[in-house]
């Protein structure tokens, strides 16, 4: 979990390869159930339904085998939704600055509902309103000062000290 342009499904991916285990982007799991994009769904149905959804794709994990999950941003901020999983799951905050979250989007930003008007000062509303719940995950991980293979390293061995 982590803000927009944390890496959540960059890292997600190298895990997940690197374990052996599927790859669930929440997000496009959405988007593929719905048909239409995550702006699309804020636009016409609003956030409450989107959170709704997310909801929704998370029971479906419950059942699951174990997966490497990269959720939305706001996930976290549904604190019912993220039960249905934690525990037993296990939680890694990929931490960024709005500022490098910014610089790694510029190009995408305005396709993202949150950060449409002013992207820079959304970051950063984003991230105090969502710092504490991101900073109690099991692990967090400062995605600015590490490569993806260190990170990938860490997140790997946290899942691999999992009981099974």
């Amino acid at each position: 979990m982590g803000l927009p342009g944390s890496g959540k499904s960059t890292v997600g991916r190298a895990v997940a390869a690197t374990l052996d285990w599927p790859f669930v982007d929440l997000d496009a799991e959405i988007v593929h159930r719905e048909g239409r994009s995550i702006a699309a769904i804020f636009a016409s149905d609003g956030e409450t339904r989107f959170r709704a959804l997310e909801r929704e794709a998370t029971e479906r994990l419950r059942a699951a085998r174990p997966s490497v999950v990269a959720p939305g941003g706001g996930w976290i901020t549904v604190p019912a939704t993220v039960a249905l999983v934690w525990p037993p799951a296990r939680m890694t905050y990929l931490k960024v600055s709005p500022e490098a979250a910014y610089r790694r989007l510029r190009r995408t930003v305005r396709l993202r509902p949150l950060l449409r008007k002013d992207p820079l000062r959304a970051l950063h509303a984003l991230f105090e309103a969502r710092r504490v719940s991101y900073e109690q995950a099991d692990l967090v991980v400062d995605t600015e000062l590490l490569t993806l293979q260190e990170v990938t390293r860490r997140i790997v061995a946290l899942a691999e000290a999992q009981d099974p």
